[in-house]
């Protein structure tokens, strides 16, 4: 699965999600772009997932009918987010297009 990190949800995350090709919005220069563009340019470079820790994406997008899913960390801290990396992967595993999933952290 292809993944993009947001520019706030941690970078050591990426060496937890083996088998998977993962990359961040600030290694693609896209941490300027917010939330719908985001999500328009993830889309068009092929990427399946998006995870992010901001809280209100799934109130400011409609992503029903987009063809990438997002999973939202429901907290930005490393320590806490390395504690919950079962959840996480597996999460990622049945996650699908169109559908916004929240990870408790």
């Amino acid at each position: 699965m292809r993944i993009l990190l947001d520019h706030c949800t941690p970078r050591p995350l990426r060496r937890y999600l083996l088998g998977h090709t993962v990359h961040t919005a600030r290694e693609l220069r896209w941490e300027g772009l917010r939330n719908g563009a985001l999500l328009d340019s993830a889309e068009d470079d092929g990427y399946e997932l998006l995870i992010t820790t901001d809280q209100g994406i799934r109130y400011q997008q409609n992503i029903s009918d987009r063809r990438i899913a997002i999973l939202v960390l429901l907290d930005n801290r490393w320590p806490r987010i390395r504690m919950r990396l079962d959840e996480i992967r597996a999460s990622l595993e049945d996650v699908h297009p169109g559908e916004v999933r929240e990870v408790p952290i």
